[in-house]
């Protein structure tokens, strides 16, 4: 159903851990958060009863390792991108690093397998990462608002605001992002709560009663797009 920023290997997904961002002063779990969306909204209510709290995997590698990935793997299928990507990977060395790939000639990403547009747009994150456009040390993530790092990343060629909403919601496990965007997530809005499937402009206001927890309640569409549509199951879900 879903395009993915998890890697294949990741290992299995589980309920969130908590603690995992702050809210207001204070850590709020996922699982929490699914709680208090539903002691606010039925259909949330009924989807935690029948498919539980959110399940995520964890994030399996860094932060600029996660982004290369998403690169790599857009327009293309599973099993070519891995490949692709599995190249790249050994080209680095196994250390994916900005400082290692852009250090790698044209010659060395080409036989990798990587597009002349996906060259660029690979070697454009690296020196935007270099120098400081983009930031990704956990210091300098924690002082950036959630449009701040969509931003940031959006600079980078090849990287539009889906990608940097997959990141915040899945990499950063931030809460309060609503991909309006996604066709998963409107199909399953529409799914879910009854309503003809909205159009990304309509689907904006109808998240603001889900706020601060937007990012559990884009979980909820994408599984009820699951449940409901006989969609295929996501790595986004399981």
């Amino acid at each position: 159903m879903m395009r993915t920023m998890r890697s294949p290997s990741s290992s299995p997904t589980q309920p969130v851990p908590s603690s995992i961002t702050t809210q207001a002063g204070r850590k709020v779990s996922w699982t929490a958060a699914a709680r208090i969306l539903a002691e606010r909204d039925p259909v949330i209510a009924r989807l935690l009863a029948e498919t539980g709290p959110p399940r995520l995997s964890r994030p399996g590698e860094s932060h600029f390792g996660t982004l290369v990935r998403a690169i790599v793997y857009q327009q293309l299928a599973g099993r070519a991108a891995a490949a692709i990507h599995g190249r790249l990977v050994a080209a680095l060395g196994g250390n994916v690093q900005p400082e290692g790939l852009i250090a790698l000639s044209e010659e060395e990403l080409r036989a990798a397998g990587l597009s002349r547009a996906k060259m660029a747009s690979v070697r454009d994150l690296a020196a935007k990462v270099l120098d400081g456009t983009v930031v990704l040390s956990p210091r300098g993530l924690s002082r950036e608002s959630d449009e701040e790092i969509v931003a940031r990343l959006s600079t980078v060629r090849g990287i539009g605001t889906w990608t940097a909403e997959m990141f915040l919601l899945f990499q950063l496990r931030r809460l309060d992002v609503w991909p309006v965007g996604d066709l998963g997530v409107r199909r399953g809005y529409g799914l879910a709560w009854q309503v003809p499937t909205p159009t990304a402009g309509e689907l904006r206001p109808l998240g603001d009663p889900l706020r601060p927890y937007r990012s559990v309640a884009a979980w909820y569409c994408w599984r009820a797009a699951e449940l409901y549509a006989g969609a295929a199951d996501s790595a986004l879900t399981r």
